[in-house]
């Protein structure tokens, strides 16, 4: 069509190459996904679940629940400061009870975000085979401050546990999951079960959980590593998040970081992160894991996947696939554990 009369025309063809080039590239890396996956369940003595995702979900791409999941939209768990926090829930239309339940927390750097954003490949994989998910909103900053994101997840747990049955949930296993904030989010959950600071007029609640799983988050609020951007802890962390200085009041920031609240009795723990990420170094999620096998009694699964960017599970793919795949397999065999 006389696009390549001149020289624009050329670099525009060029650059269309290299594009597809490196496509072809990041395509052939995400076939190792699967080498991953079975190489870290391998290890830790997980078989593979047989619930495999199939290959015309990955072509489409977009997280359709289809019509043996039903989700349960804008159900309340908490007024607090103004609000009335919501949470939506995904299950199979069968009326099973005793089904084991999955808590998971959304992402957006602690300030923008929803419920119904994140996650949904999973959690509709999940509900196809007999699992409960629910997924809730918290306070976001600035209006809120640390910790009132965790407390209100917290919440949520309670919440699960007094009136997750209603929906046919066991609330004797209830895993707690999250992407990037939300895997912040959910590694405190985790790791302060019954904590009564962060459980403000229901300290009595049960807020253990039985398994966590967190997808490519952040574990470290005072860059010690070095390797999140300059404007992590000034731009973010300081003014919008703690509303605090890191020189000032570093116990704070120590508090508000999983990796700093690791102990021995942390939970089971799956722990999956791209290797291309910019918004969670792998490097951060490395150290986390390291710590984590250190001291803690129970099993810790590290999945890292090879060209696989921030989010990456948003919609799916191979390595997305591949993923909820090994949480699945992972998450039935902690329920397995306990059941023995």
């Amino acid at each position: 069509l006389g696009a390549l009369v001149g020289p624009v025309g050329w670099i525009g063809l060029a650059v269309l190459l290299v594009s597809w080039a490196g496509s072809i590239v990041l395509l052939a890396r995400t076939r190792t996904a699967r080498t991953v996956v079975d190489g870290a369940l391998a290890e830790a003595g997980i078989p593979a679940t047989e619930a495999t995702i199939p290959l015309w979900r990955q072509i489409l791409a977009v997280p359709l629940r289809g019509r043996s999941v039903e989700r349960t939209r804008g159900v309340p768990f908490r007024r607090v400061a103004g609000r009335t926090l919501k949470l939506d829930i995904y299950r199979s239309l069968d009326d099973a009870d005793g089904r084991p339940t999955l808590l998971y927390i959304h992402g957006g750097a602690w300030t923008v975000g929803d419920k119904w954003e994140q996650g949904l490949p999973m959690m509709h994989h999940l509900a196809r085979n007999g699992w409960v998910c629910f997924t809730a909103n918290y306070r976001l900053s600035p209006g809120a401050t640390f910790p009132d994101h965790v407390v209100d997840m917290k919440a949520a747990l309670a919440w699960i546990r007094e009136h997750g049955p209603e929906y046919g949930a066991d609330p004797s296993f209830v895993a707690v999951s999250g992407g990037s904030a939300g895997g912040q989010i959910a590694s405190l959950v985790a790791l302060t079960e019954n904590d009564p600071r962060y459980q403000p007029g229901f300290e009595d609640v049960d807020t253990s959980v039985q398994a966590a799983v967190s997808i490519y988050g952040i574990y470290d609020f005072t860059n010690r590593l070095g390797v999140q951007s300059d404007s992590f802890v000034p731009l973010l962390m300081e003014p919008i998040v703690m509303k605090a200085f890191l020189e000032e009041e570093p116990e704070k920031f120590a508090e508000a970081s999983p990796i700093d609240r690791i102990h021995s009795e942390a939970p089971p723990y799956l722990i999956a992160q791209g290797d291309r990420d910019t918004m969670a170094p792998v490097a951060e999620a490395r150290a986390f894991v390291e710590r984590l096998t250190e001291v803690s009694n129970d099993r810790v699964v590290y999945m890292e996947f090879p060209g696989a960017q921030h989010i990456f599970d948003l919609f799916y793919s191979q390595q997305a696939a591949r993923m909820i795949e090994g949480v699945h397999a992972f998450l039935e065999d902690e329920r397995r554990r306990r059941r023995d």
